[in-house]
């Protein structure tokens, strides 16, 4: 099955064994709506880590049934996150999603060295599934959020990521643009050197389940038309399902535009530990959540 629009994922965790989420200090409105929800519409199952009567109490704001879910009680907010990777550890979670616990506290948990969840030599990163009214189909990019400035080797393993997230969507071959400000190789631009290489090692089989062009500017990426007036050829060139973007400024200022100015849907979630871990933004409203809920689910 091909899931070409965000809402399409709903339909197909329905049908499949349901995974379980686990909420680090997931005691604010916004969470427990949003995980309230995956469960009453058949999508996962879940256990929120928090103080318990806080939870009880926004479910019953909220007219939500706390016992839809597994609570465990630790009002403490670094135990939280703590015991919220303990039962991925435990094997009793299947990823993870952060609640009202801070970023550096949820990272923390997820890297502790003796007890969590990054395998030695592992790469985090972050990605990025939009669903644009102006686009023809989901676009899948990274990294946004996670990496400054990612080397060569980092781009490699962002690259294997947007092609894992592809296949979990049902995309059998996904087409990953490498961008850069220009499609034309400059030696002067890293992001221009590291995408001719990323390309080329694509095509001797280094990284496998793709097709993988670049350097490419952004038009050219997402946009036959400008492609062909460029005249760069190649089923990649304006019909990408994948970006990779050079660093995190302008993934950061990509992202923005897709959600402030275009008006995206999307979903995202962090890759690269032992499970997918969910790291919303301040700004996601409830809708976003579920649907970085869903995607996470199906690459779990």
């Amino acid at each position: 099955m091909k899931i070409t629009k965000l809402d399409d994922t709903f339909n197909y965790l329905k049908e499949r064994p349901k995974k379980r989420l686990v909420v680090a200090y997931g005691q604010d409105a916004n969470t427990v709506e949003s995980v309230h929800q995956a469960v009453s519409m058949g999508l996962i199952e879940a256990t929120i880590v928090g103080d318990e009567k806080v939870i009880q109490k926004v479910c019953k704001e909220k007219g939500c049934d706390h016992k839809a879910f597994e609570i465990i009680n630790e009002p403490d907010e670094n135990k939280a996150g703590t015991v919220a990777v303990d039962q991925i550890l435990d094997g009793k979670g299947d990823f993870l999603m952060k609640g009202l616990i801070s970023t550096d506290k949820y990272m923390r948990a997820i890297l502790n060295k003796e007890r969590g969840l990054l395998p030695p030599g592992g790469v985090l990163s972050h990605v990025t599934v939009f669903e644009c009214q102006n686009y023809h189909k989901l676009l899948i990019a990274g990294d946004v959020a996670v990496i400054p400035q990612p080397d060569l080797k980092q781009k490699i393993a962002i690259t294997n990521y947007l092609i894992k997230t592809a296949h979990s969507l049902g995309i059998a071959e996904p087409k990953i643009a490498i961008i850069s400000a220009t499609e034309k190789v400059n030696p002067k631009m890293s992001s221009c050197v590291d995408g001719a290489i990323i390309a080329k090692m694509s095509q001797r089989g280094q990284i496998k389940g793709a097709i993988i062009d670049g350097p490419f500017a952004m038009d050219v990426a997402i946009d036959k038309e400008s492609a062909d007036v460029k005249g760069i050829e190649g089923v990649v060139a304006g019909d990408a399902d994948g970006l990779l973007f050079p660093e995190i400024v302008s993934g950061n200022v990509f992202y923005k535009t897709m959600t402030k100015m275009a008006k995206a849907k999307l979903g995202a979630f962090v890759v690269g530990a032992k499970v997918p871990a969910i790291l919303p933004s301040r700004g996601d409203d409830a809708k976003c959540k579920l649907y970085s809920i869903a995607l996470a689910a199906l690459s779990a």
